[in-house]
């Protein structure tokens, strides 16, 4: 993923979905790096992780 559309789901985030290692997470924080974000499963509010943005998936969502 690139950071400018990680920051549009950021700002809309109910509407899209994310996933990191195929599991899915809500995106916390973009870092001032342009290359981190923190992320946690959208099951678990505790386990927070930092992880490239890169390896981040947006999936598509069939309504």
């Amino acid at each position: 993923m690139e950071y400018q559309r990680a920051q549009e789901i950021v700002a809309s985030p109910s509407e899209y979905e994310v996933t990191y290692n195929n599991v899915s997470v809500w995106i916390d924080k973009l870092h001032d790096d342009g290359k981190t974000a923190t992320v946690h499963l959208r099951r678990s509010l505790e386990e927070r992780s930092e992880v490239d943005i890169s390896e981040l998936r947006e999936e598509y969502l069939v309504h």
